[in-house]
């Protein structure tokens, strides 16, 4: 969920009207000494120990085609209940209901162990780039981008846990004799699960601040964006005591039920669907005392007033849409734009939509990719498409919504109204839904309607407009972005969502503390 702006914003080839049926690919870093080996990855990291997996994996393909065909990356292994059950009993007995050797852990010495295990991350910064290229179809500049955000994240982790811990202890004050000091103390064994659209990072800005506040961890990675962890293994088993951190790959219903059903879970960190966490959350045998921190779906606006500096903002407006190909909840999922612009700014976007590089993530400049989730997704955003076209919509761009080499050609669609699915739905992908509004009460009577409040993206030059519009939406979204797209970071800042957005907040600082519970030491004199 990172802006990652810049990977929009350089010159770009312009197709125009003589857009390719295939895609020239141009010089690929990975022709230039960059393929990697095909990687057998039959083990995983359970109660301390790298355990070997004799049964049933997993194939890896990239998104993308070469010459063709997609490549064959690797294979992870496809765990069963057991290995579910022996990975969570491994947490639940290291953290042994706070008495464990992690939880009780001196802070600076639970500190150092990350430290040492950030030092031993950044030397495989390559290889978990390139992996995470050619699982997700993510462009390699972003991938390294992502790689260096999470270590960049950990650093301020650290820094930020150590101004906490030097606060606590002192006591205060409280009435006529009483005096208390507060600690932030672990909640137990906590359940990470992440998406694939920044499988590391993701990860990581739970599973860090997690750790550091003592708790015990299982991971389960994304369905796509799993090997990247294997070269990480060694550097958890080595950094962290038996049982602190574990990892299981495999099938949620195979893996994650049970787990979940064990009843062993304290906390349960997902990103993902509302769906998904709501089926997750019910498995739990005591849902009352399970604590979730969810980053789940959206559907961001983008409210395009009639003085818009449409020129100078519209590169702004397409990064946000259509960065990573629209795979992040961050996107700005719905335009809305004062029906006075509506003609001039959809065709001033599908404009720069035409210009954008397709190709393959590892081709120099490539800013439009295949989809990570495959066909499954290109058809359902096929049905989108169609609907809307069905109900008045237009496609404005060149090509918009074909297939090319595996990779859907960005549509930008207009006019959009509220028969259409694409109206409500979150696409997560490289759609752009333009819809016309006569008064700002045609796009308050929209997000009202709208089950999703993480942000909202608001483009103009009026500062009383502006802040009208600021009082209208700030109750119904977490936040509000002005002349800018929506994003998650900097990740000072409170990431979190309203309605069915999100549960918990997340930057640095709000993620110590949720995962972790105030102690209160009082007592007389």
């Amino acid at each position: 969920m990172l802006a990652e702006t810049e990977a929009l914003n350089h010159t770009a080839v312009v197709y125009g009207t003589s857009m390719p049926d295939r895609i020239d690919r141009g010089v690929s870093l990975e022709r230039e000494g960059q393929k990697m080996q095909y990687i057998i990855q039959r083990h995983t990291l359970i109660n301390g120990e790298i355990i070997k997996w004799e049964g049933a994996t997993q194939v890896v393909k990239t998104p993308y085609l070469v010459d063709g065909e997609k490549e064959l990356v690797g294979e992870y292994p496809l765990l069963d209940s057991s290995m579910a059950l022996a990975a969570v009993n491994a947490a639940a007995s290291a953290y042994d209901t706070g008495f464990g050797v992690w939880p009780q852990l001196d802070p600076e010495r639970r500190v150092a162990a990350i430290e040492e295990f950030l030092s031993q991350m950044v030397q495989k910064r390559d290889e978990v780039s390139l992996l995470i290229t050619k699982e997700t179809a993510k462009p390699l500049p972003l991938s390294y981008k992502e790689f260096d955000r999470t270590v960049e994240y950990i650093h301020r982790t650290i820094s930020a846990y150590r101004e906490l811990t030097w606060e606590e202890g002192v006591k205060q004050p409280y009435g006529n004799s009483l005096q208390a000091s507060i600690e932030r103390t672990p909640l137990g064994t906590t359940l990470c699960m992440s998406p694939f659209n920044y499988p590391l990072n993701e990860t990581f800005t739970s599973v860090i601040p997690a750790l550091i506040m003592g708790n015990t961890v299982v991971i389960k990675p994304a369905r796509f964006g799993v090997l990247l962890f294997e070269p990480l293994l060694e550097a958890l088993k080595e950094c962290f005591p038996p049982g602190v951190v574990n990892l299981v790959y495999g099938d949620g219903k195979e893996v994650v039920a049970p787990i979940m059903e064990s009843g062993k879970v304290d906390t349960l960190a997902f990103i993902g669907s509302t769906k998904a966490a709501n089926g997750i959350a019910s498995l739990h045998p005591a849902p009352h005392r399970l604590t979730k921190v969810l980053g789940l779906g959206a559907h961001n606006p983008a409210v395009i007033l009639e003085d818009a500096d449409l020129p100078g903002n519209i590169k702004e407006i397409m990064a946000g849409s259509l960065t990573f190909n629209g795979q992040r909840c961050t996107t700005l999922a719905l335009h809305f734009v004062d029906e006075r612009r509506g003609n001039e700014y959809s065709e001033m976007l599908a404009k720069e939509v035409s210009e954008l590089i397709l190709g393959d993530p590892f081709t120099p400049g490539v800013q439009i990719t295949a989809l990570a989730e495959g066909d499954s997704k290109i058809e359902y955003l096929k049905e989108l498409i169609a609907d809307a076209c069905n109900k008045g919509a237009r496609i404005m761009n060149q090509k918009g919504g074909t297939i090319i080499d595996n990779i859907m050609v960005p549509a930008v669609l207009y006019p959009v109204n509220d028969k259409m699915r694409i109206f409500h739905e979150e696409q997560f992908g490289p759609i752009v839904p333009i819809a016309p509004f006569r008064n700002m009460n045609e796009v308050v009577t929209a997000i009202k309607a709208s089950p999703y409040g993480q942000q909202i993206a608001i483009f103009g030059e009026n500062n009383q407009e502006i802040k009208n519009a600021i009082r209208l939406f700030k109750n119904s979204c977490a936040r509000i972005n002005i002349n800018t797209q929506c994003q998650r970071g900097p990740d000072e800042l409170p990431f979190t969502g309203k309605k069915e957005s999100g549960l918990g907040t997340l930057s640095i600082v709000d993620a110590l503390k949720a995962f972790s519970c105030p102690t209160v030491i009082s007592g007389r004199g």
